[in-house]
């Protein structure tokens, strides 16, 4: 089995990769729903059916799938080489890929909230909200080309400094929003 390894990775990679992309694109079009719903009608009622849809079919057809099949191809991989949950560096990989399934968990209670047209939170929160992927994924990242406990801490303060300076072009583009509604 073992000289299937590499199609197994290439497969899990692919799902990796597809998952992560529903998760980046799933808040934003949240974010269009949340201001949509603020919009009179009938333009609230058009975009949000449509935004509705658009969110269903991309979680449900790329997202959800992709996170299945990208855990079934991780468990196979672990399978054929089970030394890895002996090394600290998969521990804190395992860590990271829990924490991406809680916020696979979180994002999927918000999007069943706004399918029923439910808005808890603000466009701005959920503009935050889409980052947290990329964190997870940063992180996820370093520890499999490094494969070092040590290394990850650098990792560390290298998404710290990226959670720092996202924050601060938030705050430039809704300064920028501010004055050009259109930008």
């Amino acid at each position: 089995m073992i000289e299937y390894y590499n199609y197994i990775k290439s497969l899990h990679l692919i799902f990796v990769i597809t998952w992560f992309a529903g998760l980046f694109y799933i808040p934003r079009l949240f974010v269009y729903q949340i201001e949509a719903f603020h919009k009179p009608s009938p333009d609230k009622e058009i975009l949000g059916k449509q935004l509705k849809l658009m969110t269903k079919r991309l979680w449900y057809i790329i997202t959800w799938p992709s996170a299945i099949l990208a855990t079934i191809f991780a468990i196979w991989l672990i399978i054929l080489i089970p030394s890895w949950l002996e090394e600290g560096w998969m521990h804190v990989k395992l860590t990271f890929v829990l924490l991406l399934f809680i916020y696979h968990f979180k994002t999927h209670l918000y999007y069943k909230q706004l399918q029923r047209d439910e808005v808890k939170v603000t466009s701005n929160f959920m503009r935050i909200w889409n980052e947290g992927a990329t964190f997870i994924l940063f992180a996820v990242v370093f520890l499999v080309i490094l494969k070092s406990t040590i290394n990850w801490i650098f990792g560390v303060i290298g998404i710290i400094v990226l959670g720092i300076l996202l924050m601060l072009g938030f705050k430039l583009y809704k300064k920028i929003r501010s004055n050009n509604p259109n930008a």
